[in-house]
């Protein structure tokens, strides 16, 4: 065979072996293909159906109305919802180029400046696709001029926005707080935990801010199919209603909360009334106080600045979020630790001629010259004597111990009330002197503190708490504003709150037995004898009236006390009324208003009948300092 003929072979060979290549790569191309295509047909078909499905529909949201409050009878409403329209732009919608033309008509038909749009939807997020709230409580005139005019509108849209409308307001404001659109870093802060978004309403204060998880529902959405320039292609929508938040009963109840209001009138302080025996607050009130509907208007920020700027700051919660000297109500720690640990005989007197010298200076007791004369412990505690307080204090009891029980009684912690703000007040210990003043302690520091001045403070719902575990002789609850969680639509309960012990100690039976007689005592005979006096039930009492720098003549006035003295503590309620030296001196306006609420609460009577019965459609007022 000659070359040229192998050569021919060789070719032929080649050609066929090329041949067969490239019919086996076309075939596993193919091949490929085909399984691909089988893979995205059947095996990732939902996938791409989601994705095709979002590229192709657009959702409206539906918004969800927050849970509404009652309060403790769970029949009457605090807080319900309204409808309300919202004006919204989603600037992706809108044509580029055509943001300036739209944002401007839009101004002109809600009637505000477009610097107010441009501010809202910055040029950063003008190609974004979230929905951004304009302006609320639109009229249903603005609505339908927006309606007409839609065409020139792109991107602008309105929805029904459920309004939180508060039926109670005045003190019922610190209670229940407000709500607002969503702050940046609450947003970032809520982000991870689902259903939140730019334009979520959330509680800002109060129990709206506090249980704000429950309280929000979850929002629904309408569906439609559009086609790439965003134009409905589909007759029917699909509808995911939204779900309401859970709905929320207080332990407030009303009509305390409203005698108590009364009570304490248009004086700068507070009243507390809870019930000892499960630490439920039946009455919280603060003065002064703010509208919870303010921050419903359109001019809220301005609102919430004129009430910042106010000089006795309306947002604060006083009940809760300040701390004061707790005076002479202190007294009833120290007479509980001079029993407790037999610091000094109960029946053993000291003389208080009206004040004493230590350390170079002298120390007045609340009364003049010649003073209280002897007096043992109940009836020191009775006229409220600090020259007998001094004395035991600071060479029978001594500051560690008085510490020791100061927080025994929840003095310098936190008092875990369901608010989303408050004060642990404070409690001194010569150590912490030491470290803050580079001083040592002094006796005349250990004076001070065993009358309630110089550096304790408590806020009003720690001294409130002192009188309850008097009454549940040793057990302090969990001071608690929630009842119960209750389903929206069947009103079933889901969650109901239960007695909480926040402290507890095994002080002797006895000790609890004689304080309670001493407390007795102020209103029989002793420093609130005669404000006091009650027709309906029998009051234990401890007056307080704490000096404040800055106040020659006037005083805060404390006013302590539970009723019925002598029933189940199940049946009895504590009171505690505050009254700042800021107001009008009137040296007995906190026992005037604890009576009135008693009063009203145990005869069943309005604020108006209560001041009757007690025949109380009098005042007056006094330079003197009254324990």
């Amino acid at each position: 065979m000659n070359k040229g003929s192998v050569d021919n072979q060789a070719y032929k060979r080649d050609k066929r072996f090329i041949s067969f290549v490239l019919l086996a790569c076309s075939l596993l191309v193919f091949f490929t293909f085909v399984v691909r295509l089988y893979y995205m047909q059947f095996v990732e078909k939902n996938t791409y159906q989601k994705i095709s499905k979002t590229i192709s529909t657009r959702k409206i949201p539906i918004y969800a109305q927050r849970g509404e409050i009652f309060d403790r009878n769970n029949n009457n409403a605090m807080v319900v919802n309204s409808d309300s329209f919202i004006v919204e732009i989603t600037p992706g919608n809108i044509p580029v180029g055509y943001y300036d033309t739209v944002a401007s008509k839009l101004a002109g038909i809600l009637g505000i400046p477009k610097s107010n749009i441009d501010e809202i939807i910055p040029p950063e997020v003008r190609r974004d696709f979230t929905s951004y709230t304009i302006k609320k409580n639109v009229t249903f005139d603005t609505v339908s001029n927006i309606a007409e005019n839609l065409t020139d509108l792109p991107g602008v849209t309105w929805q029904i926005r459920p309004m939180r409308n508060y039926i109670e307001t005045g003190s019922f404001s610190h209670i229940l707080g407000y709500v607002q659109k969503i702050q940046q870093d609450q947003f970032y802060a809520k982000y991870n935990q689902g259903g939140y978004n730019i334009n979520t309403i959330v509680g800002q204060a109060g129990i709206e801010m506090q249980y704000d998880s429950y309280l929000q529902g979850k929002d629904g959405y309408e569906e439609r199919v559009v086609d790439v320039k965003g134009r409905i292609l589909s007759e029917t929508p699909t509808i995911v209603p939204p779900q309401m938040g859970k709905k929320l009963v207080l332990t407030i109840d009303s009509r305390i909360q409203t005698l108590a209001e009364k009570a304490l009138g248009d004086r700068v302080g507070s009243i507390i009334v809870l019930k000892p025996d499960t630490g439920e607050v039946l009455a919280m009130v603060s003065y002064p106080y703010y509208d919870s509907n303010l921050f419903n208007s359109e001019n809220a920020s301005e609102e919430f600045e004129k009430i910042k700027r106010s000089e006795f700051k309306p947002m604060l919660n006083r009940a809760v979020d300040a701390a004061y000297p707790p005076a002479s109500t202190f007294k009833v720690i120290m007479e509980t630790a001079i029993l407790q640990e037999h610091a000094f005989p109960e029946f053993e007197r000291i003389e208080c001629k009206g004040e004493i010298e230590y350390g170079g200076r002298p120390f007045h007791c609340w009364v003049e010259k010649p003073g209280h004369g002897k007096l043992d412990l109940k009836h020191a505690l009775g006229y409220s004597c600090d020259i007998y307080f001094w004395q035991v204090g600071r060479e029978n009891l001594g500051i560690q111990k008085i510490s020791d029980y100061a927080k025994m009684f929840g003095y310098g912690q936190y008092t875990q009330i369901d608010l989303p703000s408050q004060q642990k007040g404070f409690v001194a210990v010569p150590e912490w002197k030491e470290r803050k003043y580079h001083t040592r302690w002094m006796d005349g520091d250990t004076m001070n503190v065993s009358i309630g001045q110089g550096y304790t403070t408590a806020t009003p719902l720690h001294v409130t708490n002192v009188m309850a575990m008097v009454c549940n002789e040793g057990k302090i609850y969990k001071p608690h504003l929630l009842k119960e969680i209750r389903d929206p639509v069947t009103d079933e309960v889901i969650q109901e709150i239960h007695p909480e012990i926040l402290y507890e100690n095994s002080i002797d039976h006895n000790v609890w037995r004689k304080v309670k007689e001493s407390c007795r005592f102020v209103c029989t005979d002793g420093s609130a004898h005669i404000s006091l006096q009650n027709p309906v039930v029998k009051i234990a009492a401890k007056t307080g009236t704490a000096e404040v720098t800055g106040y020659k003549d006037s005083w805060h006035a404390w006013l302590l006390a539970y009723a019925p003295y002598d029933a189940p503590v199940e049946d009895q309620i504590v009171v505690c009324t505050m009254v700042e030296a800021c107001n009008d001196w009137e040296s007995w306006a906190a026992t005037h208003a604890t009576n009135v609420v008693i009063q009203g609460y145990f005869a069943n009577q309005t604020f108006e009948e209560a001041v009757d019965a007690l025949n109380f459609r009098w005042a007056f007022k006094s330079t003197r300092r009254t324990e």
